[in-house]
């Protein structure tokens, strides 16, 4: 048997017991995995107990005709290599695919932008930076002195805030798209970004940048007073027991913020469920939870794919619920559905990426992924606020 259909009748096995048996689903993360055990045992009135025997069974937590379909569908699409499904901490589905292993950490591309995002919560927690409407000049002075020796200070530089720059808002052009070769090639990533012309006021319109991103890692790196790889295992990967593979450097030796990371699917399911329990890690509190509510606060909308935007997380609706969602390039992410407690994450070959296989991806999660758990385990007892 291929090593993918073992992997999809075991996923198949595990979805099946969890339907009738959710203690037997490996949970990724402790809390709340497991009732406490009785002390004693006392005896029961018959008539509860009976009662008791022949209640209601407990609402199941997907749909099994969909889930097949679901299954069916990701097979189908020959770029992805993992699927993984969880509401709350019980794994649902795991599958694997096209030679990927489970212990193999994969490029996330700009997920990695998103995983910068409880990095800056932590920094302004600890008091390492002062809100986010502390103006970037502050932030980066030596950078905005050169700027102004270089006559390209354009005084609405000035007005950029530290929540322009997580929002995607701060009005200088961007530094991907067709622009990302000559800003990853320049002596300084830094500077590239921030010489850049302005092409609105700094909240004006939305401009998705990987430099803006690697500001952040500047500043981050600055502030914290060690690397930003070290600074997120410290505050946030370790204590979850995530480990960190390859990731780009820039001349200066400063790794790259928002791109180019390497986890394990296994590890984007554990963020995600960080993020889908409030910031809290089994008895820890990673995150602010505050900082959660307030980055998927939507600041604007994508001109080129309409997706709504807060601090470094995207936004949208899929299958009617609301999700916010990390997203790189070839179809890597970790979406959260909070009404229906679930965390859904893909990965996908950039090797073997198709045409439109973005599109696809988005019309997978619209169409069989959220639809498929649209069914019981409270669902309808979450805050309104986040339809």
């Amino acid at each position: 048997m291929r090593v993918y259909e073992l992997n999809r009748v075991l996923s198949v096995t595990t979805v099946v017991l969890a339907a009738f048996l959710p203690s037997v689903a490996r949970p990724l993360l402790g809390q709340g995995a497991a009732a406490a055990q009785p002390r004693g045992i006392e005896t029961a009135p018959a008539d509860s107990l009976t009662e008791s025997l022949v209640g209601p069974p407990p609402p199941p937590l997907f749909h099994a005709d969909r889930m097949e379909r679901m299954l069916s569908q990701a097979e189908s699409m020959n770029a992805l290599t993992s699927l993984i499904v969880a509401r709350r901490d019980t794994v649902l589905v795991e599958n694997y695919y096209r030679g990927l292993r489970p212990s193999q950490a994969i490029n996330v591309k700009s997920v990695s932008k998103t995983l910068l995002s409880p990095m800056v919560g932590i920094a302004l927690r600890d008091g390492l930076l002062d809100g986010v409407d502390q103006p970037l000049a502050e932030l980066l002075p030596d950078y905005y002195q050169i700027l102004s020796e270089r006559g390209s200070l354009d005084p609405r530089k000035n007005e950029i805030e530290l929540r322009h720059v997580l929002s995607m808002r701060t009005g200088i052009e961007t530094a991907s798209f067709g622009n990302y070769g000559a800003w990853a090639a320049s002596p300084d990533w830094a500077y590239d970004q921030l010489r850049r012309p302005m092409v609105c006021d700094p909240g004006d319109c939305h401009e998705y940048s990987t430099g803006n991103t690697h500001l952040l890692s500047v500043i981050l790196t600055r502030r914290a007073g060690k690397s930003l790889r070290r600074y997120m295992l410290d505050e946030l990967f370790r204590p979850m027991g995530i480990g960190l593979g390859e990731w780009d450097r820039d001349p200066q030796g400063r790794y790259l913020g928002g791109n180019n990371m390497s986890l394990r699917p296994r590890d984007m399911l554990k963020f995600g469920q960080l993020y889908a329990n409030g910031g809290r890690f089994e008895d820890q509190q990673l995150v602010p939870e505050e900082w959660i509510t307030e980055s998927w606060q939507p600041t604007g909308s994508s001109p080129w794919n309409g997706h709504g935007y807060g601090y470094l997380w995207w936004i949208r609706r899929w299958g009617g619920e609301r999700a916010y969602f990390a997203w790189g390039y070839g179809g890597q992410f970790i979406v959260i559905v909070p009404r229906l407690d679930l965390v859904i994450v893909a990965t996908s070959s950039l090797r073997a990426r198709e045409r439109g296989h973005t599109r696809r991806m988005w019309r997978f999660f619209d169409r069989y992924a959220v639809p498929t758990f649209k069914v019981g385990w409270g669902a309808e007892s979450r805050d309104e606020s986040l339809r």
